[in-house]
């Protein structure tokens, strides 16, 4: 399909994209600053949040900071024992399920706040997230979420809690609400200039870059936090491209289990979403 600026051409790409690639489901969302316009497809449909909710417990964690209930520096106890908020019984994090091995390294030492907070977005680690949810706990993390007026967020446990998924309790967000958290952080909004700026910080830090990154120019910088478990895979991000404004997007996606090129599927989106973006453009100029 040729580059165009029409949104109803985008809507049909991507519906295509996601129908040739044999996704389930496919839900994307747009702001663009350049324009201050928004675009979505299926925006406000609710999906399994897998590690994308790791960007509004950031979120969370920086809300608790500038309440001064902790600090960046402040040091945590690095443990691997967490109670399932389904039934209350201890679990833990299995190794192998956790992308990132410098946090159990600790284990039984310490590490700060905006060491965990790093990790759980970098290399987006199970047990820093864990850790931080402990530390500044659920109800906080949700009143911050509230505060900031985001919707499309449902942040329901901290992760790998297998009692709780067995019983249906998981964390949700819709394309828009995940867009409606980038935006805090890339306008400064997020309690605070210095605070939005250090999770805009530790997001352009990401290692996981299939998805939305590799579908633009190399030219471009992508701040963005990637999702995955075996029947979704997603990816959330802030574009920056040479010679126009940033925009934010988000890109979630369903599958069947074990289904294969679902990196592949996001890029391919993200492709077309910066051609018609950039095609947008050229009409304009």
């Amino acid at each position: 399909m040729a580059e165009t600026s029409d949104p109803d051409d985008l809507k049909a790409r991507v519906e295509q994209i996601g129908r040739d690639a044999g996704a389930e489901r496919v839900a994307c969302c747009i702001f663009d600053y350049h324009t201050r316009g928004w675009w979505d497809y299926q925006g406000d449909d609710w999906f399994h949040a897998a590690s994308t909710i790791k960007v509004p417990i950031l979120v969370g964690v920086f809300g608790a900071i500038h309440r001064g209930q902790l600090a960046r520096e402040s040091r945590v106890h690095v443990r691997n024992r967490f109670l399932s908020v389904a039934n209350g019984e201890p679990f833990r994090v299995e190794a192998a399920r956790d992308a990132n091995a410098v946090v159990p390294q600790h284990l039984g030492r310490t590490l700060k706040v905006d060491e965990l907070c790093f990790h759980m977005i970098v290399t987006s680690s199970n047990l820093a997230t864990n850790l931080l949810v402990d530390l500044v706990g659920l109800d906080d993390l949700r009143a911050s979420v509230k505060e900031l007026e985001i919707d499309g967020v449902e942040l329901a446990r901290g992760v790998e809690d297998n009692d709780a998924y067995d019983r249906g309790i998981s964390n949700r967000v819709t394309a828009r609400g995940m867009v409606k958290t980038l935006r805090h952080i890339e306008e400064g909004t997020a309690f605070s200039v210095e605070a939005s700026a250090r999770m805009l910080e530790i997001m352009h830090e990401q290692e996981f870059r299939s998805g939305i990154p590799a579908g633009v120019p190399d030219g471009a910088k992508v701040a963005n936090k990637t999702g995955e478990i075996s029947t979704v895979a997603h990816d959330a991000a802030i574009v920056y491209l040479p010679g126009r404004k940033p925009y934010a997007i988000t890109v979630l996606t369903e599958w069947k289990p074990g289904a294969s090129g679902r990196h592949d599927t996001i890029a391919r989106i993200s492709r077309a979403v910066y051609n018609h973006l950039t095609a947008a453009g050229k009409k304009n100029a």
